[in-house]
């Protein structure tokens, strides 16, 4: 009879820990890159930075230090060029298996027109995938869902959420922005307790319809911010209702990183740390972070990421590449 109780306790004393969620926050110099790779190694990656072959370059060598060799899915949050300019390169040299936008260009500018129809000619014979606000993408264990679409935003608060935001009053009003930037998609990774919010560079008043008058997101433990860290988006309204417990600003040395948006994100309720991908040379040294949680410091960057390592109880780790400087996080419940 013992013998029989040992053998069944083996399964669970053999039991392996859940897999975790990865990020990787790529530098391309002010634009915007980022590597998820779920649990089962399936994989996602939101924007593709600049053309040219630096941003691709680094893009492949962060699939390999994630340990992969294509992509499950290429996220594009809009057509600007620091976004989808290098979607030719990287697809000239890795597999993708699926494109997903939020449909055609609405932008006027003749850049704009012409990296559109060089992501039209790359997913000609590809699959691709128009998404509207509410939908998702079928991962196995993190969830992928899209808050804001082509310039609509989901209809419905998030499970949990839906409470008044008292950060609503007095933001100073909104104007309205009719550029690609304003159509970005939006997105809330899940992974258990853990969640991350990446909205592209969703504009201030697209940002406000999502919280104000209530706050139809809800909480979230980390927060990439909004345009690279530009200002007005980015608002208090936004930022402080979130409540994130760390954030990332994937500006560069002379791109995004404004002084009041980076005041408004380091002074957030609750906020542990303020990481970036960039000293921003421009905001002055008052508005930077330490030197140990930026991960390029020089005017010319080195391509250091950041690296993000999240457990399905919430906790997760960030991860400097540049001196390799790590830290823990958790929010108390």
């Amino acid at each position: 009879m013992l013998a029989a109780l040992w053998l069944l306790s083996i399964p669970a004393a053999w039991a392996k820990p859940p897999q975790p969620l990865r990020i990787y926050f790529i530098d391309v110099e002010g634009g915007q890159s980022t590597l998820v790779l779920g649990p089962s190694k399936q994989s996602m990656l939101i924007d593709a930075g600049f053309a040219g072959e630096r941003d691709a370059d680094r893009i492949a060598a962060a699939m390999k230090a994630a340990g992969i060799k294509q992509l499950d899915y290429l996220v594009i949050t809009h057509y600007h060029g620091d976004h989808a300019g290098g979607v030719p390169d990287l697809a000239s040299r890795v597999k993708i298996d699926a494109f997903v936008d939020h449909g055609p260009n609405t932008e006027d500018s003749s850049s704009t027109k012409d990296i559109y129809t060089a992501y039209e000619k790359v997913t000609a014979h590809a699959k691709r995938v128009s998404i509207k606000p509410g939908e998702g993408l079928p991962f196995k264990e993190i969830r992928v869902e899209f808050l804001a679409a082509a310039g609509e935003h989901i209809s419905d608060p998030l499970p949990g959420a839906g409470e008044a935001n008292p950060y609503c009053a007095g933001e100073p009003t909104a104007t309205t922005d009719t550029s690609e930037n304003s159509q970005s998609l939006g997105l809330l990774i899940s992974y258990g307790k853990f969640s991350f919010l990446d909205m592209g560079d969703l504009t201030k008043k697209k940002e406000i319809d999502l919280v104000c008058p209530n706050n139809w997101i809800g909480t979230v433990d980390l927060y990439l911010t909004t345009h690279h860290g530009a200002d007005p988006d980015n608002p208090k309204a936004l930022v402080w209702a979130l409540h994130p417990l760390v954030a990332v600003m994937n500006n560069g040395p002379h791109k995004g990183g404004s002084a009041a948006a980076w005041e408004i994100v380091h002074d957030s309720p609750g906020l542990a740390d303020l990481w970036q991908l960039h000293y921003s040379v421009d905001a002055g040294k008052e508005h930077n972070s330490v030197e140990t949680v930026i991960a390029n410091v020089d005017e010319k960057s080195d391509g250091n990421l950041i690296k993000v390592t999240a457990q399905p109880d919430g906790s997760f780790d960030v991860e400097n590449s540049r001196n390799g400087y790590l830290k823990s996080y958790h929010r108390n419940e």
